[in-house]
């Protein structure tokens, strides 16, 4: 596959998905910048090591590494992630209400301000891992979503070309788990867990859905988990 010189910006939360988003865009394009938010979630210290050992997997240049405060997402509080108040859940099955992890309006911040560096640095791409099978839970994760704010993209942008691209949005987890084996991501680097930072914990919905695809793509998640139960 040819690669296209066009500049391609990256959402890295550190997650998987994220990761896995990584990988895709590095086999479409020669040069990535990664993004980066701490909003003050309660895994914040771990998902940003992990961010950064991602950058260095994949020889991102320190100039297009870009790490945000966004801590006032904490202010407005809300969320199960953010709010000291409110404890992370376990598992408690598939659902179609919306839990309290969600951040209010998150990714709508987050895409913003990815776009604001993109007119900067000229990039024309920006990739997030979003998850339509997340998106019972988490409205911002829809196609939907996606497709109105890459409209919101062309009515209030100097330039014209910069676009919102969702690699994984259609694939499962056990799909997602495997194209990381098919492209040699560094899984070990990855961290979904809501609730803790030195060992996963194996309960909360983020861990569940991840060990529930590594079972069902018959694999072994690398990282350490306090439990390690099976969701299938």
């Amino acid at each position: 596959m040819n690669k296209s010189n066009e500049l391609a910006i990256v959402l890295v939360s550190g997650g998987m998905d994220s990761l896995v988003s990584v990988a895709i865009a590095n086999e479409k394009h020669h040069q990535l910048g990664l993004l980066h938010l701490n909003y003050g979630q309660k895994t914040q210290k771990k998902e940003l090591e992990c961010f950064y050992k991602i950058a260095d997997f994949y020889h991102v240049r320190p100039e297009l590494r870009k790490v945000i405060d966004a801590t006032f997402l904490g202010q407005i509080g809300g969320s199960s992630l953010t709010d000291s108040t409110i404890e992370v859940k376990s598992y408690q099955g598939d659902t179609d209400q919306i839990p309290d992890s969600y951040v209010p309006f998150r990714n709508t911040l987050i895409l913003s301000m990815a776009v604001s560096w993109a007119e900067v640095i000229g990039a024309s791409k920006i990739y997030i891992g979003a998850v339509d099978e997340d998106s019972s839970g988490y409205p911002d994760c829809r196609p939907e979503f996606y497709q109105a704010f890459n409209q919101l993209i062309k009515k209030g942008t100097k330039v014209q070309n910069i676009e919102v691209v969702t690699p994984v949005i259609d694939l499962k987890k056990e799909e997602i788990v495997k194209k990381a084996y098919t492209l040699k991501a560094p899984i070990e680097y990855s961290w979904s867990c809501y609730a803790r930072e030195d060992k996963a914990c194996g309960i909360c919905d983020s861990c569940a859905l991840r060990l529930r695809g590594f079972e069902r793509a018959g694999l072994i998640d690398p990282i350490d988990y306090e439990k390690r139960p099976s969701y299938l």
